[in-house]
């Protein structure tokens, strides 16, 4: 974007009051800043940035990564923008740093997996009163319970980060089969962010969003879970990558069987550890 130096002296009252219609719109379309600069690199003569980050050049700045607000705020925040708002988050997500989206992605995955938890407790408490009585009674059934949770909810958690963060990798291998530059970090924070899915359409989430939004909201917020990664994986490929189309949906076929192979990996190296951490 480059600024407009022209020079003009500006007209005292006294001429602005005998000026016609096009001296003044002249004036006023000419009377602009004299110093416009690129809001990416700073660089005055910039047509065109090579830093673009996002499909409009405007840098989309997450509320997660804002450091004033508080964290839970900055967290549910940024977790309903990628349910609700899912195809305009996603299309502008920046390039960026990844420890934040890491931090984001294991807060939420532990949320929702402990809610989960939290659910199962009372369902268990019906469905088998006596296996639950016995395992809070018996100190060996106890003492295995409290290691299978507190070695199994991190393990959970790190599974689904891993699948998301897997997810978002092999969109960027899949768009590079498509003839697209390759940006691996942006594709990492898509999947990373993208755990945000998890925790709103959890129990938590659902529960939060009948608080504050209402009962029918909670209820879209539950099934998003079957319709926002597509709306969110296309509409990523279509801001980082610039494919749409036939490009797109083939580079979203690779990255789904991506995705799956290196979840179930990830799954079996994490069960295996769970197991030997159970068995010690």
């Amino acid at each position: 974007m480059a600024a407009l130096r022209r020079r003009r002296s500006r007209p005292d009252a006294s001429s602005r009051e005998h000026e016609s219609l096009e001296e003044r719109l002249d004036r006023e379309l000419i009377d602009v800043p004299a110093a416009v600069v690129c809001a990416l690199c700073d660089d005055p003569d910039c047509t065109g940035c090579e830093h673009e980050q996002s499909r409009s050049g405007v840098v989309a700045i997450i509320a997660w990564e804002r450091p004033l607000a508080p964290v839970m705020t900055r967290l549910w925040s940024t977790a309903r923008m990628t349910t609700r708002d899912a195809e305009s988050f996603f299309e502008a997500l920046p390039d960026g740093p990844v420890m934040p989206a890491l931090r984001f992605a294991a807060i939420c995955e532990l949320l929702a997996a402990s809610s989960m938890l939290a659910l199962l407790i009372p369902v268990a408490a019906v469905v088998a009163p006596g296996w639950l009585t016995h395992v809070v009674m018996d100190p060996a059934a106890r003492s295995l319970a409290l290691r299978v949770i507190v070695a199994g909810l991190p393990g959970f958690a790190a599974l689904l980060v891993l699948a998301h963060a897997a997810h978002g990798l092999s969109i960027d291998r899949g768009a590079t089969k498509q003839g697209a530059q390759s940006r691996k970090t942006r594709a990492l924070r898509f999947g990373l962010y993208a755990c945000g899915w998890d925790l709103v359409g959890g129990p938590l989430g659902a529960i939060l969003v009948a608080i504050k939004e209402g009962v029918r909201f909670a209820a879209d917020a539950l099934h998003a879970g079957t319709s926002v990664p597509g709306i969110a994986s296309r509409a990523f490929i279509r801001g980082c990558y610039r494919l749409e189309g036939r490009a797109a949906t083939l580079a979203l076929r690779s990255a789904w069987v991506g995705a799956a192979v290196a979840t179930i990996f990830a799954a079996l190296l994490i069960f295996a550890a769970l197991i030997a951490l159970v068995l010690v």
